[in-house]
């Protein structure tokens, strides 16, 4: 049975992903619920732990209802499925939700289901169960050890269909709290409709989380009308100066209003940030405040608080790739989750506006006005990680746009007080979250 969770009212998704390949047994997850508890995180994600065909990738499964042998500890006297369920009850003892990856686009093309269920794969021009794949360079790469799921028009949908609702159900009655489902827009919105209405009917707080990176406006407002309740942005990539971000924001709030978005400074598809920003600490503190204020959601990827610089391989990855390094930013990671926890407008993700600045070459600024109009927060971002820059509002209440006592919140280089008349020297890619009530 389901543990009750405290809800906190209005709060979203501060999601750990808890990466299996490098986190090892599913005994040895349990070492880390006590410190993902801690730095006050209220979800952990698990990519996929499924039996996987014969590349072995967390993304080729080939058995859904058997459990890839790496994630079994062999020595535990419980049942793999006690194991699982051991991991999600003490996760919920610690006031953490649960969310599986649910990858129903494609299996392994070893699975058994290729050939018990032909009818529900797609076929080439040969007649054979087909390959997905991606443009590469100009060029189409097919996944070989892959087979993709006619999730649209296979003549044996209903079969198909129920096969899929069968297995959220399962998992929901396992205890896992929601799902990230993998590669969304590429799946129907009749499907997605149909499980994730079935799922709440059951569950009601069930949680559809879409990977839809890459997808238009269109497919999110379609993903939003099928019952999601978040989407993953894109706020990583963005340079500060371009405006795609802030259209893709803008068009969301208008089109979508309501559905809130998970922002993340690095995942399992990207290198580590540590590596990519060559340790510069500057630069990775601004990244992942950026992110984590930006949007209402936020994704922190196993390793990320101790600097690792090993990309995380959905192949290759073992427990051995553990690094040892001086680094520990658990505590700003917590302070972050804090300030999200403690503020309601960080939990929204409601109407946002540029504001202008004389120094609008180096540094970028936004505000946010919370749904009920009663909080605001002003972002002061720094652009430049390798030189102070200046910044200045000659009425800080008019920038923010309240005329409210402005604190502010950063979780670095927290000012004391806040004049109206507000001038700083911004340290190298600093940011200052400045908020006030109306």
């Amino acid at each position: 049975m389901k543990m009750k969770m405290e809800k906190f009212s209005g709060e979203k998704l501060r999601i750990y992903n808890l990466f299996p390949r490098l986190a090892g047994s599913m005994t040895e997850w349990l070492d880390h619920v006590p410190r993902i508890a801690a730095m006050n995180f209220n979800a952990i994600y698990i990519n996929p732990f499924h039996y996987p065909g014969f590349s072995g990738s967390l993304y080729s499964p080939s058995d859904y209802y058997r459990f890839n042998d790496l994630f079994i500890d062999k020595k535990s006297k419980l049942k793999p499925v006690e194991q699982l369920k051991k991991f999600i009850d003490t996760a919920h003892e610690n006031k953490l939700k649960v969310i599986m990856d649910l990858v129903i686009n494609h299996t392994a093309i070893d699975s058994p289901l290729t050939k018990e269920h032909p009818d529900w794969y797609l076929k080439n021009a040969e007649g054979k169960i087909k390959n997905p794949g991606a443009m590469h360079d100009g060029k189409m790469v097919l996944w070989g050890d892959l087979a993709e799921i006619d999730n649209a028009s296979s003549k044996d949908i209903d079969n198909l269909y129920q096969y899929w609702r069968k297995l959220v159900m399962y998992h929901l009655d396992l205890g896992f709290d929601g799902f990230r489902c993998d590669a969304a827009y590429q799946v129907p919105s009749k499907l997605w409709k149909f499980l994730t209405g079935h799922a709440k009917a059951k569950h009601p707080e069930t949680l559809f989380v879409a990977e839809s990176l890459g997808c238009t406006i269109e497919d999110a407002i379609i993903l939003a009308e099928s019952g999601f309740d978040y989407t993953f942005n894109s706020s990583k990539y963005w340079n500060y100066n371009e405006p795609w971000l802030i259209k893709q924001y803008k068009d969301s709030f208008e089109k979508v209003r309501g559905v809130p978005s998970v922002g993340f400074a690095e995942s399992h598809d990207t290198p580590r940030l540590f590596a990519e920003l060559k340790g510069e600490m500057n630069a990775i503190f601004q990244r992942c405040q950026f992110v984590s204020f930006f949007a209402s959601g936020l994704m922190v990827p196993m390793g990320l608080e101790f600097g690792f610089k090993k990309e995380m391989n959905v192949v290759t990855t073992m427990p051995s790739d553990w690094e040892n390094t001086e680094t520990d930013i658990s505590d700003f990671f917590k302070k972050i989750n804090d300030i999200k926890n403690a503020h309601k407008i960080l939990n929204e993700e409601c109407e946002l506006q540029v504001v202008d600045q004389p120094n609008w070459m180096n540094v970028f600024c936004f505000r946010k006005i919370s749904f009920d109009s009663t909080e605001r927060i002003l972002c002061i971002v720094n652009k430049d990680v390798h030189n102070h820059q200046f910044v200045q509002f000659s009425d800080i209440n008019a920038a923010i746009g309240s005329a409210g006592e402005v604190t502010d919140i950063s979780p670095l280089y927290t000012l004391p007080s806040v004049d109206r008349n507000f001038e700083y020297n911004l340290r190298p890619g600093q940011l200052i979250l400045l908020y006030a009530r109306n």
